[in-house]
């Protein structure tokens, strides 16, 4: 009985969060655009007034994970400062001048029986989002749902438990103020799993859930989740340097790929090289990386330039480290890169360093990833980066989005048809 009334409690406050979300999404979904902006810029305005109070919050967050032996490169993605928090601020004002996709004609006929077909873009209704640390993802999950017409129910990580608080709080206050429902972003309690469990049970009040953190949580949410699901994979990023790169734009690219911030899910993982330059670039790319203290795990050829390269196993080349390392290796051909990027990546993004049209689109057109930079780092693969403001993760699978997801990837459609008496 012990363990099954904190369950049960648990349960009922997230339906009924759940619930408050959904009343709330019914009122948005006839919301004017100048509606929603006017929210959005309010909060941002407010997140921006409230920063000492944020990173205060964020503060505690980051000492407690700290005493608690969490790694520097997660300590990252969970510190906050004002230039961070002005950052997502301004995100959520990024995602209020961005066109409203709300009844969007998406493609629309006259059927041969004179009925007038229109197929509209609308709200998904509520999403339920489960992620960890970064408490941005609060704000810009937040700003992209409302902007699309959707209430979100955001359950973050423990580890940034006060950080997510002050942030929902602020910006509940200042949509409410601003004449939509506070009910339209909501916080779970992060203290308990069963929090999250019950979220992504939640089938008949929630219409989505969208886990965005390591590949266990994604696991967890795509296996016992009963509410659909949008997969947001970890980032094992490769960069293939071609017989035909420059290799001087090569070595800035892997450099800025690996080292720009290690503690993101589109900063590369592995380095291939094709064996034509292997012996003009490998001393050069190594020494980069060492002097950036890049510890790098690769096969004979990688080793035979730095004794303290280590060797790779199928392991590291799996491997998403998060951290300054990288598995690299030699490879034959364009083909043998693909087959090898295929083989361990996780179909976020991969990069080719080529002057050949012609291998590059071999390439992109073999990795079969959700994003592929051609003479680019990988670090473009944000939403962002892709003009479509703040984004609310990064699909790696292929139903119903896939890559950088913004406004237009957190809708549905309807069909609209419209007839003069017609029966059949």
């Amino acid at each position: 009985m012990s363990t099954e009334a904190p369950a049960a409690a648990i349960r009922d406050q997230v339906h009924a969060t759940a619930r408050l979300a959904r009343e709330a999404s019914i009122s948005l979904a006839t919301a004017t655009r100048l509606a929603k902006d006017a929210a959005l810029l309010a909060a941002a305005d407010a997140l921006v007034a409230d920063t000492d109070r944020i990173v205060a919050a964020n503060e505690l967050d980051v000492e407690a994970a700290r005493d608690g032996g969490t790694g520097e490169h997660v300590l990252d993605r969970l510190r906050l400062d004002p230039a961070r928090v002005a950052a997502f601020a301004q995100g959520v004002r990024d995602v209020a001048a961005l066109p409203d996709p709300i009844g969007e004609v998406v493609r629309g006929s006259v059927l041969p029986n004179g009925l007038r077909l229109t197929q509209v873009r609308v709200p998904m209704g509520v999403i339920g989002m489960i992620y960890e640390g970064r408490p941005n993802v609060t704000a810009d999950a937040a700003a992209i749902c409302l902007k699309a017409g959707s209430a979100v129910v955001l359950r973050g990580s423990a580890s940034a438990a006060r950080s997510n608080e002050v942030i929902v709080e602020v910006m509940r206050a200042a949509i409410e103020k601003a004449g939509l429902p506070a009910d339209l972003i909501s916080l779970l309690p992060s203290a308990d799993r069963a929090s999250a469990t019950e979220l992504m049970r939640a089938r008949g009040l929630v219409d989505l859930v969208i886990p965005r953190g390591g590949a266990g949580l994604i696991r967890t949410v795509v296996e016992e989740s009963t509410v659909p699901v949008i997969e947001t994979g970890t980032g094992n990023c490769h960069v293939y340097v071609d017989a035909e790169a420059d290799l001087e734009m090569a070595l800035a690219i892997v450099v800025n790929a690996k080292t720009h911030r290690t503690s993101v899910c589109n900063a590369a993982e592995s380095l291939l090289v094709h064996r034509d330059v292997a012996e003009a670039f490998l001393p050069r790319v190594v020494a980069a990386l060492r002097e950036h203290d890049v510890v790098i795990h690769g096969d004979a050829a990688f080793q035979a330039v730095d004794p303290a390269v280590t060797e790779a196993t199928d392991e590291d080349y799996a491997t998403e480290y998060l951290d300054l390392e990288i598995s690299a290796k030699v490879v034959d051909s364009v083909d043998d890169a693909i087959t090898h990027v295929r083989r361990f990546s996780s179909g976020h993004t991969e990069a080719i360093v080529t002057a050949s049209a012609r291998t590059a689109r071999r390439f992109t057109l073999g990795v079969d990833s959700a994003a592929v930079m051609v003479n680019a780092s990988t670090r473009f693969t944000d939403g962002g980066e892709f003009g479509f403001g703040a984004e609310i993760g990064i699909s790696t699978q292929k139903l119903h989005a896939r890559g950088p997801m913004g406004l237009t990837e957190m809708t549905t459609t309807t069909y609209v048809v419209e007839g003069d008496g017609h029966v059949r």
